[in-house]
């Protein structure tokens, strides 16, 4: 069946080895990294299984925003139907309505937050603007859940949800990273939220908990992400087909759920 990895970041050559290494410094060396750049995935990715790859970029400064967005628009354009890209955003923007015009414009399928690194809380009320344009436009794809922080963990995200309850996200790594459990609880059945699988295996290989994340969501609300550079997607692929899933919920998990939510 068609495989869709939902969960790629991406860099220009000139900063990829430094964009890789600030990652694993982020987590603590853990990982399989690889090397960052679009061409490694548009030429490795067929050849493990995919079909097709989402792509972003974040932005840590609000300076980099248009030239990140620009970025990867223009890897989309060249990648021959392989990519679907997102825009980033950055909080202190002072027009977030034009920066997702912008993004639109640029033919992006929607914007991607990364809340602890760029060290802004979810539903700070910065990024409530941003919200709100996206809403029946574009979804916005946000890094959720960290223990060691509190920008992007499972209240905030729920705040979040009942407040725009029309506008489309999508929490990485099943809606809570290393706090899965009390995402799965609190975030499962809200109509707008969506989650990816991304670096989820290597902290809870237990097959049936990682079953259990998925039938409480819904096959329907996931899509597969494998968090390129952070992990090699054969590996993540493996994992995933090892949990015996239902060919319905495979269908949803690797292409139907990012095709309807990315409009891919």
């Amino acid at each position: 069946m068609r495989v869709i990895d939902s969960h790629c970041h991406v860099y220009p050559q000139a900063i990829a080895a430094k964009a890789v290494k600030m990652v694993s410094d982020f987590y603590d060396g853990v990982g399989s990294f690889q090397d960052g750049l679009p061409a490694s995935v548009r030429q490795l990715w067929p050849q493990k299984g995919v079909d097709h790859a989402v792509i972003f970029s974040v932005a840590t400064k609000q300076s980099q925003v248009d030239s990140i967005n620009r970025f990867i628009a223009s890897i989309v354009d060249g990648g021959e139907g392989f990519f679907t890209g997102l825009g980033t955003v950055h909080q202190d923007v002072p027009d977030m309505g034009q920066v997702v015009d912008s993004v639109i414009a640029l033919g992006l399928r929607g914007v991607k937050v990364h809340p602890d690194t760029q060290g802004c809380a979810l539903d700070d009320s910065r990024l409530f603007p941003l919200y709100e344009a996206c809403t029946g436009r574009i979804p916005v794809l946000l890094h959720t859940g960290d223990k060691r922080y509190d920008f992007s963990n499972p209240d905030r995200m729920e705040r979040v949800l009942r407040l725009f309850p029309h506008t489309t996200f999508i929490g990485a790594h099943y809606g809570g990273w290393s706090v899965w459990d009390e995402a799965t609880e609190r975030l499962h059945g809200y109509d707008n939220f969506f989650v990816d699988t991304s670096s989820t295996f290597f902290w809870v290989p237990d097959p049936v908990k990682v079953t259990r994340y998925i039938r409480t969501y819904g096959s329907e609300k996931v899509m597969f992400g494998s968090d390129f550079p952070m992990w090699d997607v054969r590996p993540e692929l493996d994992s995933m087909l090892a949990l015996k899933l239902t060919d319905a919920e495979y269908e949803d998990i690797f292409h139907r759920t990012a095709e309807r939510v990315f409009g891919i």
